[in-house]
């Protein structure tokens, strides 16, 4: 372990929050595989006396499907301990009465059932894959630079995600291509914007002193749960490359070959 502070962090922890690709779970063809000892750490963490969330950037499919895949897989989950950014953007959209032009993978379209969708006013950007061509890009900055007060909602802002036949670019690519062409910043929902980590801390009933992030992500999970006060792991897996631990901007407060070692850490340091 990284950080002298970890054993002190553990006794004080009320609350454990997951990222799901690349720590759980390497996305890719069918459902993926699980990583070796995640399906029990998961068991072992809802056996202690934690709180578990899981925190996704996850926008290819609703949480009902990506839930089942999960259980599928072997994991101990359910919806609502589910945190990802599409329901997020559909309580901004629906507070602001905004109506978007959707450029995401069709898997989460339904996500967006209850949204207006008419005459769009702003322009929503998720994990759009193979979705991302030419066309649907050029149709997303027609919308946008022809408004007066242009909106750009980014369903996360990763730079690139790993599945089990390599790395993949990510939403935050096109997000900034967008944001390139029609001089604006987008509004990101999902991590690592604290709003979104606040919502799951509200969730737990938790402060974020209280509470531990772990991620493969080194900037968008460990970093975004440290803005808001969090503590931060990153694990040697999913998205993970060694400058990570020489980044020169985020540090985690620990860093674990993957997530079954980070929870034997945590409950060996509780007595569990």
């Amino acid at each position: 372990m990284a950080d002298a502070g970890w054993p002190g962090c553990s006794k004080s922890l009320k609350g454990v929050v997951l990222d799901m690709c690349g720590v759980l779970y390497d996305s890719g063809e069918g459902d993926g595989v699980a990583l070796p000892g995640s399906v029990e750490a998961v068991k072992k963490l809802k056996a202690s006396d934690l709180q578990l969330r899981f925190c996704t950037n996850e926008t290819q499919a609703t949480r009902e499907k990506f839930v089942a895949k999960l259980q599928r897989l072997g994991f101990d989950i359910c919806v609502s301990e589910v945190f990802s950014p599409a329901p997020a953007a559909v309580a901004v959209l629906k507070e602001r009465g905004l109506k978007p032009h959707l450029l995401v993978y069709d898997g989460v379209l339904p996500e967006f059932d209850s949204v207006d969708k008419t005459n769009p006013n702003c322009v929503v950007i998720g994990d759009a894959a193979e979705k991302f061509s030419y066309q649907n890009l050029n149709e997303a900055f027609r919308v946008l630079i022809n408004l007066e007060k242009p909106v750009l909602f980014s369903l996360g802002q990763g730079r690139y995600y790993k599945e089990t036949d390599g790395l993949k670019l990510d939403v935050g690519v096109y997000m900034k291509a967008l944001e390139y062409a029609c001089d604006l910043k987008a509004e990101v929902i999902g991590k690592p914007s604290p709003m979104f980590f606040q919502s799951v801390l509200n969730d737990m009933g938790l402060q974020p002193s209280e509470t531990l992030m772990i991620g493969d992500d080194l900037v968008n999970d460990v970093g975004g749960a440290q803005h808001c006060g969090m503590k931060g792991i990153q694990v040697r897996t999913g998205k993970y490359r060694a400058s990570d631990e020489k980044h020169p901007t985020v540090t985690a407060d620990g860093t674990v070959d993957n997530l079954a070692q980070a929870v034997d850490l945590i409950l060996g340091q509780r007595g569990h």
